[in-house]
């Protein structure tokens, strides 16, 4: 359904280090440097895409947004927030686990990145 998701961030840096150690841990590649200073990680035809705001205005989170990335395993998920912890991301909500949902059982983990931004790791739980 989608192309590309692009999130605003005012320091480059911690936000490569934080989403290279997150996706890392879902099996995605390191990001890579464009010619505009932005970083596109790329995984089976989608594009996240980090940069700077082209209105020069700072960066921020949208608020009631999330983006979230799927998770093969609640290991992998498990690991995701471990890593996103580490590389200066913020636990937010409850602790990573099983919640129930109008589409069955799912394994989340919430984590604010170093810019604000709400991302989290779900992996559907077989019924």
């Amino acid at each position: 359904m989608f192309s590309h998701v692009m999130i605003g961030t005012d320091d480059m840096d911690a936000s490569k280090a934080f989403y290279d150690a997150t996706l890392g841990a879902l099996g995605i590649k390191p990001g890579r440097s464009d010619p505009l200073g932005r970083t596109v990680y790329m995984n089976d035809g989608g594009r996240l895409i980090l940069t700077r705001p082209i209105n020069g205005e700072p960066a921020c989170h949208a608020n009631g947004g999330t983006i979230g990335f799927a998770a093969a395993s609640p290991e992998a998920a498990e690991a995701w927030h471990a890593a996103g912890l580490a590389a200066g991301g913020t636990a937010i909500e409850d602790a990573p686990g099983v919640r129930q949902s109008p589409f069955g059982p799912l394994f989340l983990a919430y984590l604010r990145d170093p810019a604000g931004n709400k991302v989290c790791a779900m992996h559907r739980v077989a019924a």
